[in-house]
């Protein structure tokens, strides 16, 4: 009978899986379901109780009357909505496999019914992005929060492309050893913020690109370097995650520059107006060549007025790069 214990969760489980506004099933269907699927035998009676058990556990049973009488599951954990934000931004992941990405969007369709989800079946075959070919990653994940939490060093080696696509390791294969204290998103890869002990510097790493991962039974170090670290500054400031000296900026913008520098720094970014169709804004920038490609890319939009040894350094950048084009004629 429906009404066991064992026969209320499997209603459960079939109410969560094939209904929702647009798929609702009769009591007939429901009792159909539970026999095909469990052998489980139950008439409509035992069904409409069960319902009003369900309903009282705290899931929410609607009753759609007319034409399309039957029952369906009206609130989710996860609306639809949510559900298509979460498979975009698997689908999109570099860093996650093609197969895994499928495996976790199949996973995600299990939140909903079956009608929503060929909805986000049908949203998968949209993109066509490049995606990491090995799972090496969620490895280096798991073992980077298990020692986060349980506050141990980790030791890798790390490595870097060669122009045959291998990863190669770096330093000769020497191990880095650091203490990991968090994990960031920056341009769709996954970063390592770490304090390493040999500079005494707080360091980020791309986590894809290591390898031989072990977690130390050495407590992690660094502590006092983050203790009220902010990682969303530290992200704003770094360029692609590479690393520089840090520079308190001045950049005078044209006004049309306030969205990319909005967008860069943050909402709580102070410009000041200078009445000429331009504002200045003052950054901490990490001063890299990454900053300075990023300065040239936006066209003299956007001007370095100080300090003058980062206006030097920038100058000193394009020269170079200039040299470089005119010895090639």
């Amino acid at each position: 009978m429906a009404s066991d214990k064992t026969g209320i969760l499997f209603l459960r489980q079939i109410l969560l899986e094939e209904t929702d506004e647009d798929h609702a099933l009769t009591a007939g269907d429901l009792a159909e379901r539970l026999f095909a699927r469990y052998e489980i035998s139950a008439n409509r009676k035992t069904i409409y109780a069960d319902i009003e058990r369900l309903r009282s556990s705290g899931l929410k049973i609607e009753q759609v009357k007319g034409d399309r009488f039957g029952y369906y599951v009206a609130e989710r954990d996860f609306s639809l909505p949510e559900l298509k934000l979460l498979v975009d931004a698997v689908q999109a992941s570099k860093f996650i496999t093609s197969q895994k990405s499928q495996d976790l969007i199949r996973k995600l369709e299990k939140l909903t019914g079956k009608g929503n989800a060929r909805a986000l079946q049908r949203q998968v075959y949209i993109y066509n992005r490049p995606k990491a070919g090995n799972e090496r990653i969620f490895q280096n994940v798991d073992k980077i929060h298990s020692a986060i939490y349980g506050d141990r060093r980790i030791r890798f080696v790390y490595c870097e492309w060669n122009t045959a696509r291998r990863l190669v390791p770096r330093k000769g294969g020497k191990p880095y050893l650091v203490s990991p204290w968090s994990l960031t998103w920056d341009d769709e890869n996954y970063y390592l913020v770490a304090y390493e002990e040999e500079s005494g510097k707080i360091k980020h790493y791309r986590v894809d690109k290591m390898q031989d991962m072990a977690i130390l039974p050495e407590a992690r170090q660094g502590k006092e370097l983050f203790e009220g670290f902010d990682l969303a500054a530290f992200s704003m400031k770094t360029f692609g995650m590479f690393g520089g000296r840090d520079e308190t900026v001045t950049l005078r913008c044209r006004d049309n520059m306030a969205g990319v520098m909005i967008d860069r720094f943050g909402q709580d970014l102070m410009m000041a107006p200078k009445g000429d169709g331009s504002f200045t804004v003052h950054v901490l920038v990490s001063v890299s060549p990454q900053f300075y490609g990023w300065i040239a890319g936006l066209g003299g939009q956007v001007k370095i007025e100080g300090p003058d040894r980062v206006r030097e350094d920038f100058a000193a950048f394009l020269d170079r790069l200039r040299d470089q084009y005119r010895q090639e004629k």
